[in-house]
Formats: structure tokens, C-alpha cells, sequence
């Protein structure tokens, strides 16, 4: 049977995150892609000039469409924006029983605002009680939960326990934004603390690693793999990915990193 997932998302004109990075990422891991846009980005690797959001009624039409049909084994959620489209798609999502990756994409790697502010409690109240699993970053579950940003640790599973709080099954509170050594990364899935630990990369080319990783779980838990391994391959992937970025060149500022870097001849000039 031909593993599915749904990326709900927003569109990056510049192809490295939103559901073009989601699609790709999908594709990388075997799963085919569905999508349903929450709204268009005039976005570079220089940044975000230009939001237009899709209206409610046609985000929720494209979800009905796609779960009418396809036999979808997870699905993520990315840039939501606005609380109307937050409802739309929770109300479409209502009685779905497959995974649900919940990316709350508050900002972009530019720094430029995707959720307004009014959002935040919307998305707090109606998607994180769907989740099976939420993949904030420092930034993000400093946000979702009122705290300083994590300095350690500590502090990091304190807001996975806050954020858990709220109703979402499984929180991955991601360490990318932090000045260790290292880049750890902690889920916690109600009971257990699992520490998924990587070496921190110096690279320019990290335009859209979030969308990545959370598409990367959505795809191996739409192939059946049970959750900590489903975030275990992510972060292989992701980390691979962020490697090969070198050998990409893409626009003049945050390039993207390289989501077919399994097949791509890394000799070639790309």
C-alpha cells in the first residue's frame, strides 16, 4: 500500500520550507504528498516580503477533498496564520484518527511574524489537543507557554510538561536555536524524556529545517513507524540534509537545505 500524508501549510515562493519543503521531504522518504494551502508567501531566501492568507471555506474544501479520496496515514500542520483558518481546520480535522504533527510555525528563519498574535491562544485551544505530536522550538514553546526562552535542559522539559498540558500527546521541544555544542532536541510523550543529541552545524543553508523535520516525522509515522523512531529518522534526515546544504546554491541568504541529498550527485555543480 502507497504511504500518504497531508501537509496543511503555507506556500514558500522560494521553495525551502512550507509545503514545498514538506512535499519534498515526503518524496525523499517514500511517502506521497497531499497538501492543502493556508495561505501564499512572497518568500526568498532573503526573506518574507508578502503574505496573502487562503480564505477558511477553501482551506477546509481542500482537506475535505484530499481525506474524501486518499488514504492519508498522517498528516502535518504548518503555517496556520489567523484564528479563522486555525478553526477551519480544526473543525475538518474533527473526527480524523490518523497522527497529527502539529509544526507551530510562529516565525520565519528571517524573523518575520506567520502567526498574528490574536492566533496563538486559538492555536492553543483547538489544534494542540489534536496533536499526537507538537515540534515548537526554544522560541516557539517560549511563546506557547508564556516562559523566558529555555536556557537548558531543565527548562526545556518544563515547557514540553506545560505544553503536554494543553492537550497535545507528545511534545519535541527542539534545541536548534540554542549555543551548545551540541543540538539536542527532547520529546517528551507524556511519561518519558527521550534525548535525540546531534552535532550543531555551522551553516547559512537553514531556510525551512522545521518544516523539514516535522514533515520528516509525518512521513515515517504515516509509514506505520511508532513515534520516538519516527522522530529518530527525522533527525538523521534532517541532519544529513543540513550537511549536504554546502553544496547547494540558492539565493543570496539563508539557502535551503538539501532535501534529495540521497540522490543528487553531490560532485556535480548544482
Amino acid at each position: 500500500m502507497t504511504a500518504i500524508a497531508l501537509t496543511i501549510a503555507g506556500s514558500d515562493s522560494g521553495g525551502g520550507a512550507g509545503i514545498q519543503a514538506d512535499i519534498k521531504t515526503f518524496s525523499a522518504l517514500g511517502v506521497y504528498g497531499a497538501s492543502a494551502l493556508t495561505a501564499v508567501t512572497a518568500q526568498n531566501t532573503l526573506g518574507v516580503s508578502a503574505i496573502e492568507d487562503i480564505s477558511p471555506n477553501m482551506v477546509a474544501a481542500q482537506i475535505e477533498a484530499v481525506l474524501s479520496d486518499l488514504d492519508v496515514g498522517a498528516i502535518k500542520i504548518g503555517m496556520v496564520s489567523r484564528v479563522a483558518t486555525i478553526e477551519a481546520i480544526a473543525d475538518a480535522l474533527a473526527y480524523v484518527t490518523v497522527p497529527i504533527v502539529v509544526d507551530p510555525v510562529m516565525v520565519a528563519t528571517s524573523g518575520h511574524a506567520l502567526l498574528q498574535p490574536d492566533a496563538v491562544e486559538t492555536l492553543r485551544r483547538r489544534l494542540l489537543p489534536q496533536a499526537a505530536i507538537v515540534t515548537p522550538n526554544l522560541p516557539e514553546a517560549a511563546l506557547l507557554t508564556g516562559e523566558p526562552l529555555a536556557a537548558d535542559e531543565a527548562a526545556m522539559l518544563r515547557q514540553a510538561r506545560a505544553i503536554a498540558a494543553m492537550g497535545a500527546r507528545s511534545v519535541l521541544v527542539k534545541g536548534g536555536h540554542g549555543s551548545d555544542r551540541d543540538s539536542t532536541d527532547l520529546l517528551f510523550d507524556g511519561k518519558t524524556v527521550h534525548r535525540f543529541v546531534r552535532p550543531r552545524l555551522a551553516t547559512r543553508n537553514d531556510h525551512g529545517t522545521g518544516c523539514t523535520l516535522a514533515a520528516a516525522i509525518t512521513a515515517e509515522l504515516a509509514k506505520g513507524a511508532a513515534l520516538e523512531a519516527a522522530v529518530g529518522t527525522a533527525k538523521t534526515y534532517l541532519h544529513d540534509a543540513l550537511v549536504a546544504s554546502g553544496t547547494l546554491t540558492v539565493g543570496k541568504g539563508r539557502g535551503p537545505v538539501h532535501h534529495f541529498h540521497r540522490w543528487w550527485d553531490k560532485g556535480a555543480a548544482l
